[in-house]
């Protein structure tokens, strides 16, 4: 198959495998199809989330994608009509076992949506309400600690350190999307989802959360749902082409994107569909 000819913006610019990844699945997913009512969304997905390594699922409109991400930590539950079934697992642990605590899972399995949600609460408060939820901390002085360090990770630290006592609501949508992600940081997770992050956001926002995910995955397993393909090759070392609702194919980014091996991922990298 011949290589796929990819924009300017990304020759070049896939990411390398980091250093610190184990090569080992920190979740699998196998067998796993959607319904909702009675019609199915997903079908049969087979696929390994690597540990500390940023992995991209792409695809055009309606493919199942984010339904897909949202079954990582059991986001579809809150959907009446909706219908899992299949195995997932976090570190070879069924998600979806009867004993598994939702809560403690989606501390676990942290979210970040597409359109930046902050509480409408301080700054301070959008970071600590997690871990005060969850017992992670019982003095003030960890609490503030927790609050900083997560907002350091998020690189909004120096940005907001003189307004913690002001609302999150008044940051600008990129700070305010970073907000969400220290918030999540903030009750210790192990992987991190990311639905198009970016779609609400201007270029110079999306590149600042970008770097941002380039720096997380050092210490975070991280799922992201794009819209973009050039976001996708700059971010991800594996990338998941979903299409009707089919995984069509899964594998190293620069492989998908270069010498896909299924002809309808060339369809889609190349534009002929989507």
């Amino acid at each position: 198959m011949s290589t796929v000819e990819i924009t300017t913006d990304t020759k070049n610019q896939f990411p390398p495998k980091p250093e610190t990844s184990s090569n080992t699945a920190k979740m699998k997913g196998r067998g796993v199809c959607v319904f909702y009512g009675e019609k199915q969304a997903l079908f049969d997905v087979d696929i390994d989330i690597m540990e500390r390594e940023v992995t991209a699922l792409i695809g055009p409109s309606g493919c199942g994608k984010s339904t897909f991400l949202r079954c990582l930590n059991r986001m579809n539950d809150v959907v009446d009509i909706c219908r899992v079934s299949g195995e997932i697992t976090l570190d070879q642990q069924d998600i979806y076992d009867r004993r598994v605590d939702v809560v403690h899972l989606r501390a676990r399995v942290g979210m970040v949506f597409q359109k930046p949600n902050p509480f409408p609460k301080s700054i301070y408060e959008n970071i600590a309400y997690g871990p005060r939820i969850h017992g992670l901390t019982n003095h003030k002085s960890q609490l503030d600690e927790i609050v900083e360090t997560s907002l350091q990770k998020a690189g909004l630290w120096k940005e907001v350190k003189d307004r913690l006592d002001q609302p999150g609501t008044g940051l600008s949508g990129g700070q305010q999307q970073r907000l969400c992600i220290a918030r999540a940081i903030a009750v210790a997770p192990e992987v991190i989802l990311m639905d198009e992050p970016c779609s609400a956001l201007d270029p110079i926002a999306t590149a600042k959360i970008e770097d941002l995910i380039h720096e997380l995955r050092e210490n975070y397993t991280i799922a992201i749902v794009t819209h973009s393909m050039q976001q996708a090759a700059r971010v991800s070392q594996k990338t998941a082409f979903f299409h009707l609702g089919n995984l069509v194919e899964y594998g190293e980014t620069e492989q998908i994107f270069t010498n896909p091996k299924d002809e309808r991922t060339q369809g889609y990298i190349t534009g002929r569909f989507g």
